[in-house]
C-alpha cells in the first residue's frame, strides 16, 4: 500500500526546512512511520546540474537557463532520490515529508515565463515528473507565504550579510518577486494549503506556524 507525500513549499527564507523538521518529528511522536527528504539533494551526485546552474555556470541570471531545461535538472535529482533513498518507504506505506518538491519548479520556473504560458507549463510539469518520470504526486502541499523583503532579511542573517554566498536565485530580488507572484498562482491553481507566515510586518513565531500546519493536515 502506497504511503503519503506531504510537501512544505515556499520561497527562500520562508522557513521550509524548520517546519518540515518539526512536522516530521510531531508525526513520528504520533506513531507514524516518517521519512523527511529535502530538494535539491546537494549530497548526491544527481544534483550536479542543479549546483552548476545555481552557481552561475550556465549564466549569471536565472533566465539564462530556460524554464524547461532548469526543470529537467531538478527533476532528475528527484528521480534519483526516489529510486535510491525514499521510494521503498513510500511504496510500503510510509509518510514522506518533503522540504520542496516538483512544486518548486512551478514557483521558480513559471517566473521565467509570460503569465499566458503558466497553465501550459504546469500541465507539462505534471506530465513530465509524475507520469513520464513516475515519481509520486503530492497528497498535500503546504505553501509558506512570506513577503520577499521579510525572507531576504532572514537570508541575510543566515549568510551573515555576505551576498557572495547567495545563489543566482537568492541574489536576484526581481526574480524572487516574480516567483512570489507565481507561487500565489500555483497555490490557487493547484489547491495548495497556504499559511500566511507574516503578520503585522514580521514573521510569526515558529511554533505558531507549526501549529497551523498541524491543523491543516
Amino acid at each position: 500500500m502506497k504511503g503519503k507525500l506531504i510537501v512544505i513549499e515556499g520561497l527562500d527564507g520562508s522557513g521550509k526546512a524548520t517546519q518540515a523538521k518539526l512536522l516530521a518529528l510531531a508525526l513520528e511522536e504520533n506513531g507514524e512511520r516518517v521519512k523527511k527528504i529535502t530538494f535539491p539533494d546537494y549530497e548526491s551526485d544527481s544534483s550536479a546540474l542543479v549546483r552548476m546552474y545555481l552557481h552561475g555556470e550556465f549564466g549569471s541570471k536565472p533566465g539564462d537557463v530556460n524554464a524547461y531545461a532548469a526543470s529537467a535538472f531538478y527533476a532528475v535529482d528527484r528521480y534519483a532520490s526516489f529510486k535510491k533513498d525514499w521510494g521503498e518507504v513510500y511504496q510500503s506505506g510510509g509518510l514522506i515529508i518533503a522540504d520542496r518538491y516538483a512544486t518548486s519548479n512551478g514557483i521558480h520556473q513559471c517566473s521565467k515565463l509570460d503569465e499566458s504560458l503558466w497553465d501550459e507549463y504546469l500541465a507539462w510539469l505534471e506530465d513530465f515528473e509524475y507520469k513520464k518520470l513516475g515519481i509520486p504526486a503530492p497528497d498535500t502541499v503546504i505553501y509558506l507565504k512570506a513577503d520577499t523583503d521579510i525572507s531576504q532579511k532572514l537570508m541575510n542573517g543566515r549568510y551573515g550579510g555576505d551576498e557572495s554566498k547567495k545563489d543566482i536565485h537568492e541574489g536576484d530580488i526581481e526574480y524572487l518577486k516574480r516567483s512570489q507572484k507565481a507561487a500565489a498562482y500555483c497555490a490557487q491553481k493547484l489547491g495548495w494549503k497556504t499559511v500566511e507566515c507574516v503578520q503585522d510586518g514580521k514573521m510569526r513565531t515558529i511554533e505558531d506556524i507549526h501549529n497551523e500546519i498541524m491543523t491543516l493536515i
